[in-house]
C-alpha cells in the first residue's frame, strides 16, 4: 500500500523517553488503518530503532472532494442473452479508458462474474470492522454472492434473504477511494432484486441487453418498462449475438434473426447503442475480449458512448 496516496502525516514528535507520536490523516480509515499502522510500526521500531509508538488516526480533511460514482445497471428480460458477459467486458473497456471500475454481481441466482473474471471462489478479506474488501480482477473490484456460498451449491433464498445480501453489498463493502464507475449486473426480468437496487441507487442508469430474436426482445421490453416505471433512465439497448461475421464470404449471417433490438428501442424511445456479433476472444482461455478482437473494439466504443451520457 502506498502511504502517499492513502493519507498524510499531520504531526510527528518524539518524547523524552523516545516514544514516537504521530497524527496521521487517512482518506479511508476503515480500509487502510490497520495496514498503515503495521507499516509505520515496522519503520519506526525496526528500521529506526525507536522503542515505542503511538498513532492517532483521523479522517483526512485534505483529500479532494469525493467524486460522485456513476452507477450503471445492466438488465435483460431473460437469461442466456449474454448480460453478464456484456457487464464484464464493459467493465474492462471502461478500465481501458482510464476509469477505476467496480462490479456488483447482483444476479443472485445466476452469478457468474467471478468465473468470467477468473477469480478464485474463496472468502473475501475484511477490515477490522468486518467490512468486506472486494476481490481484485486485474484492477477491477468485484463483489459477488459466489464468495459467500459453498462452492457449487445452489442458492435457494426467498426475497427477504436476497435483500439482506444486497444490503451487505451496498453498505458493508469498502470500495477503493478512486472508484468512478460501478456496474451492476442485475438478474433477468423483474422482481425483488431490481426493486432493492432502486432503493440503494435510485439514480442508476440502465442499459438493456437483448438478442435479435423476437422472444428475447419481447421480454426485454418488459424489463425496460419496469426500469422506466421505477424512474431509471435507460441509456439504450445493446443487441448481443447480433450476427455471425462470415470471414470467408465477408458477410454477416443473422443466425438469430433481425430486428429484435429495434422493436425494443422503438417502444422505449431509446437508442440502439451497439450490435455485438457472435465471437470468441482470440485468447481461448479468456471470456474478456482484448483490443485485438473485433468485439474488444466494439466494447470500447460502447463504453465511450455510455460514459458520455453522464
Amino acid at each position: 500500500m502506498d502511504f502517499k496516496t492513502a493519507g498524510s502525516l499531520i504531526d510527528l514528535k518524539v518524547t523524552e523517553d523516545n516514544i514516537v507520536e504521530l497524527v496521521v490523516a487517512l482518506k479511508n480509515r476503515k480500509r487502510d488503518e490497520s495496514q498503515i499502522k503495521l507499516e509505520i510500526a515496522r519503520a519506526v521500531k525496526i528500521k529506526f530503532g525507536y522503542p515505542g509508538l503511538r498513532i492517532d488516526f483521523i479522517d483526512s480533511k485534505y483529500s479532494v472532494e469525493e467524486k460522485k460514482i456513476k452507477y450503471i445497471g445492466v438488465i435483460s428480460g431473460k437469461g442466456g442473452v449474454g448480460k453478464s458477459t456484456v457487464s464484464a467486458n464493459l467493465a474492462k473497456a471502461m478500465q481501458r479508458l482510464g476509469k477505476k471500475v467496480g462490479v456488483i454481481d447482483a444476479d443472485i441466482y445466476g452469478s457468474s462474474l467471478p468465473s468470467i473474471f477468473k477469480l478464485p471462489i474463496e472468502p473475501l478479506s475484511t477490515t477490522e470492522d468486518d467490512e468486506i474488501i472486494p476481490a481484485d480482477a486485474d484492477g477491477i473490484q468485484v463483489i459477488s454472492p459466489e464468495f459467500f456460498m459453498p462452492k457449487n451449491q445452489p442458492l435457494m433464498w426467498r426475497g427477504p434473504m436476497l435483500g439482506k445480501l444486497l444490503t451487505h453489498f451496498f453498505e458493508n463493502v469498502v470500495w477503493d477511494d478512486e472508484i468512478e464507475v460501478i456496474i451492476i449486473d442485475l438478474p433477468p426480468g423483474t422482481g425483488d432484486v431490481p426493486l432493492d437496487i432502486h432503493t440503494f441507487v435510485p439514480d442508476a442508469k440502465m442499459i438493456l441487453v437483448t438478442t435479435p430474436h423476437p422472444n428475447a426482445s419481447h421480454v426485454a421490453l418488459k424489463a425496460g418498462l419496469g426500469a422506466k416505471e421505477m424512474g431509471h433512465e435507460i441509456i439504450g439497448v445493446v443487441e448481443n449475438m447480433s450476427y455471425y461475421y462470415n470471414e470467408a464470404a465477408k458477410s454477416k449471417d443473422f443466425i438469430f434473426g433481425e430486428g429484435g433490438a429495434k422493436l425494443v428501442t422503438d417502444a422505449l424511445n431509446v437508442p440502439l447503442l451497439i450490435q455485438i456479433p457472435i465471437n470468441q476472444p482470440l485468447n481461448k482461455d479468456s471470456y474478456l475480449f482484448s483490443l485485438e478482437d473485433m468485439n474488444g473494439k466494439l466494447y470500447l466504443s460502447l463504453a465511450k458512448e455510455i460514459l458520455s451520457k453522464f
